[in-house]
């Protein structure tokens, strides 16, 4: 069948004629070449450092701790979630975009290396997310994080993680709350019955094709995770969750999940700020130098130095 043909903006390109592959011998083939780069060491601006915890089943997670040389502290903490469909590593924009919360959000940024699926399906990941917030609260003194002053987002699957570990805190009577939910084009509900998700079946960077085959890969057991957990617009309550901002692409399957997200938030009262871009695709910002990703970047930060206070 050949492929639609979407309005997507030329600033995307190559990444709009990109699309991966979703099945079990690439994805293990791409985690063993994702490699962290370098850069992240070599910012004068900013100190980061590798440290490894104790995780959900007596296993370990990577942190990366970027801290601005010159903030103040105690400092705001962005607790950062990479996308990837829950099986791919974070990508070279990835850490960059972290960088840049760090620089111009003025806060500490603690990027989450979760478990990825196949061998660690859900709830590994929910867990792994879950476990680092708890992680960050409990060493706020030696971090030098203001307690009071954590965020936490991230972007498609890291979207759903950072959804659901502030509802994980919340039901865990944990005893704080997030400051704010950053969601970009995140993946929130796995029904498969949205608009956008029976639309964009073949869009590159991601479409409803790749999410139907990454399923049996990252929930093979649905049983084991709860239904909130693995599509948070299905919880039985969203109060007690933070405000969120809440950005989605055009032409993207998930397009809708946002959205509907931003409406049940603000139906419980609580305020979600929707930003609907245009002639954009799922990973558009993958494209660091595009107009686009240059404003929503000023965006999220403007909105994280609000929340901050």
């Amino acid at each position: 069948m050949k492929k639609a043909k979407y309005p997507i903006s030329r600033e995307f390109f190559p990444y709009d004629r990109f699309t991966p592959s979703v099945n079990k011998g690439f994805v293990r083939l791409v985690q063993k070449g994702m490699k962290t780069p370098g850069f992240i060491y070599r910012d004068p601006a900013v100190e980061t450092r590798l440290r490894k915890i104790p995780s959900f089943q007596d296993g370990q997670i990577e942190l990366y701790i970027m801290t601005p040389r010159e903030i103040q502290k105690p400092a705001p903490c962005f607790l950062d979630i990479h996308g990837g469909g829950f099986v791919f590593e974070g990508s070279g924009s990835h850490f960059h975009h972290a960088l840049t919360y760090a620089k111009e959000a003025g806060c500490i940024v603690v990027y989450v290396r979760y478990r990825l699926a196949p061998d660690y399906p859900f709830p590994y990941p929910q867990e792994d997310c879950y476990a680092a917030l708890l992680w960050v609260c409990e060493h706020t003194e030696e971090l030098g994080i203001d307690r009071n002053r954590i965020g936490i987002g991230g972007d498609s699957a890291g979207g759903t993680l950072a959804v659901v570990t502030c509802m994980m805190a919340r039901d865990r009577h944990f005893g704080i709350r997030p400051r704010f939910q950053l969601l970009i084009y995140p993946w929130l509900d796995d029904r498969n019955v949205s608009e956008s998700y029976q639309k964009y079946t073949d869009t590159p960077m991601w479409n409803s094709t790749l999410s139907r085959n990454v399923g049996p890969l990252t929930n093979p057991n649905p049983g084991a995770t709860p239904l909130a957990y693995r599509s948070p617009v299905e919880a039985d309550s969203f109060s007690g969750l933070p405000p969120a901002y809440i950005e989605v692409a055009e032409f993207d399957p998930l397009h809708d999940d946002g959205v509907y997200y931003a409406e049940l938030l603000n139906g419980a009262g609580i305020m979600a700020e929707l930003h609907e871009t245009k002639g954009t695709m799922h990973g558009f910002d993958a494209k660091i130098k595009a107009p686009t990703t240059r404003k929503m970047l000023n965006l999220r930060v403007a909105y994280m130095r609000r929340m901050f206070g």
